[in-house]
């Protein structure tokens, strides 16, 4: 029989053993989970900005720290054996801001892309050397970094999304235009149906976020963004216009992610996952699905290379790992994976590896094991 689970390969933090005990341990036995998971207050909407929501990050974040579902290692036969695990932790990457957080991590090719604050640090992948800095000092922290035909694309505090030119040669990086472009603007700002009411006496145009854009995808020729004005939109990869917007959830939209068939899923504030897609022959994705098991705000996605496993990541310090099930509503949890001290902000999966950073200022890389018996 072949058992497959989720192993801790490293950390930033230290190495470690995981016991696999015949019983379960008592509750007395376990360790408590307490203390807040915070982050800085540039992270977080404001509520000048948000009026209308109903849970915010912010107060997600300051809310004692709730425990998630067991470890997937708990879920599977190997229980039942004495057996150990280690967590090896083979390098540690060390942003030139190391009192802040890690926002978001982003793989493209031998780069490993890692923002912290305002500012995005790249560094090689297998050398585990840092090459480069950059940012956009007045667009306030990095949200996001996701990769469109040769251009790297981040989504900032200041609600903007900003396309950059890589130059592969020198790994230097070169602001090309921010979205929306002033193109997209100048077709729409004339006429009046273009324009939507984000708070009372306030209108701006469908195609802008209203307050910090916290994610972005990209996937066969379109980009998707999520923010914390809880829109989805969609955007032309070609010309970069904005095609579609959606009113995705009831709070702030931390995440997105895209499988290569078009399904969106959005996480949001609101404690749920929803799950998109645009029927054969409409203009318009509508929603299929809700997923909700996390008991706080969601705040990172990732999906596996064919779209079978999405990673959901919370405030509760916990990544739960979904799975593609015909009894269930498009997706079940099949377990959790913990390890971090705080909440958890950012996935990405790369093959068989699963990154997670966190607001305990520590990089997590998790691997799928296989046993046979």
């Amino acid at each position: 029989m072949r058992v497959r689970s989720w192993l801790a390969i490293c950390s930033t933090t230290h190495d470690s053993t995981i016991p696999f005990s015949k019983t379960e341990p008592s509750p007395s036995s376990r360790p408590k989970l307490g203390g807040s998971d915070t982050s800085s207050s540039s992270d977080f909407p404001s509520t000048s900005t948000s009026e209308t929501s109903s849970i915010s990050l912010q107060s997600n974040l300051s809310l004692q720290t709730l425990p998630s579902l067991p470890s997937l290692q708990k879920l599977s036969p190997l229980d039942a054996l004495d057996l150990s695990v280690s967590h090896l932790c083979f390098t540690t990457l060390t942003p030139r801001r190391p009192s802040l957080p890690i926002t978001c991590l982003a793989v493209y090719r031998d780069l490993l892309y890692a923002a912290s604050g305002h500012e995005i640090n790249i560094y090689d992948r297998t050398a585990c050397t840092h090459l480069e800095s950059f940012s956009a000092r007045d667009a306030g922290s990095v949200k996001a970094v996701s990769f469109s035909d040769g251009k790297v694309l981040t989504s900032h505090q200041d609600s903007k999304i900003r396309a950059w030119q890589l130059t592969t040669a020198t790994n230097r990086h070169k602001l090309l235009t921010v979205l929306p472009t002033v193109t997209d603007r100048l077709r729409r700002f004339v006429l009046p149906k273009n324009y939507v009411t984000i708070r009372r006496h306030k209108k701006r145009l469908w195609i802008e976020h209203a307050d910090a854009v916290t994610g972005i995808a990209v996937n066969n020729g379109l980009i998707y963004s999520v923010s914390w004005d809880k829109s989805l939109k969609i955007w032309r990869e070609t010309d970069l216009r904005c095609v579609e917007s959606v009113k995705a959830h009831e709070d702030a939209v931390n995440a997105v992610a895209v499988s290569n068939d078009g399904t969106v899923y959005t996480g949001s504030a609101d404690r749920r996952i929803r799950v998109w897609a645009k029927p054969f022959g409409e203009k318009r994705h509508v929603l299929v699905a809700t997923l909700e098991k996390h008991k706080s705000a969601v705040n990172a996605l990732a999906l596996n290379d064919d779209g079978s496993v999405l990673f959901s990541g919370a405030c509760d310090r916990s990544i739960l790992v979904w799975e593609r099930e015909d009894s269930a509503n498009h997706m079940a949890v099949t377990g959790a994976l913990r390890g971090h001290g705080k909440a958890i902000l950012c996935l990405i999966n790369v093959g068989d590896m699963l990154l997670s950073g966190s607001a305990d200022r520590t990089v997590r890389m998790w691997q799928r094991g296989r046993w046979e018996f």
